[in-house]
């Protein structure tokens, strides 16, 4: 029913494969890959060559998140390179609908990612294009920031959203948060209606170098309080 989907935006880039390999090997569901261009966003860090270079050591879907404007003339580029899952801001495509169909006619699924300040009514009529929506609970650009409370009460009504959409579809579209998710608030975070979280220095920033198996037991820790949201 969860999706734990570490943020390599915290890994080590130095060893980027190795921790790959380890993240996924201690439990995790997806690579989150953030990209971004210093100009959507003030920061740069991954493109599409460097998905390409993890795509072959694991299986996991790798959801990449474009922090990036505009948005079209890459995505091609990351569907090639392997991604599964990709995700923008509608505040970065001047043809929403668009973007979100070379996403999908590319093989790949695709989801709108919404600011802390972005209103959910930019998801109304695209619904039928969407297989998932991303929300942030920070400000997108850095890494290790704390999550803002707002973002609960928004997940709610984005979970409503998105299941009455499902009742009129068929489709079950998931909802993903990224932004400040650890073990002391992931659980409320799934209370309020996520069902995929990205978390960045709350596991890479676990354990110590030297151990292969560093992260076993922060990602072990996130899937107990998550055990207890329907408990």
């Amino acid at each position: 029913m969860y999706r734990l989907a570490p943020s390599l935006l915290s890994a080590d880039f130095s060893r980027l494969g190795e921790e790959v390999e380890n993240v996924i090997a201690s439990g995790a569901d997806w690579i989150h890959f953030d990209v971004m261009d210093n100009h959507y966003v003030p920061n740069l860090t991954f493109g599409p060559l460097v998905c390409k270079a993890i795509r072959p050591l694991t299986k996991a879907p790798i959801d990449v998140h474009l922090m990036v404007k505009p948005v079209d003339r890459i995505i091609s580029g990351f569907i090639e390179a392997g991604a599964d899952f990709i995700s923008f801001h509608p505040e970065a495509s001047e043809h929403i609908d668009r973007s979100l169909a070379l996403i999908r006619d590319g093989g790949a699924k695709a989801g709108l990612a919404l600011n802390p300040a972005t209103p959910l009514h930019v998801l109304d009529h695209v619904m039928e294009r969407l297989d998932f929506v991303l929300l942030m609970s920070v400000n997108p650009g850095f890494g290790g920031q704390t999550f803002i409370p707002g973002t609960l009460a928004k997940l709610t009504a984005a979970r409503a959203r998105l299941d009455a959409w499902g009742q009129k579809s068929g489709r079950r579209l998931l909802l993903e948060v990224d932004g400040g998710v650890k073990a002391d608030n992931i659980a409320d975070i799934a209370r309020a209606g996520a069902d995929t979280f990205v978390a960045g220095s709350a596991v890479f920033g676990a354990g110590h170098d030297s151990d292969p198996h560093r992260y076993d037991t922060i990602i072990a820790r996130l899937r107990a309080e998550l055990a207890t949201v329907n408990t």
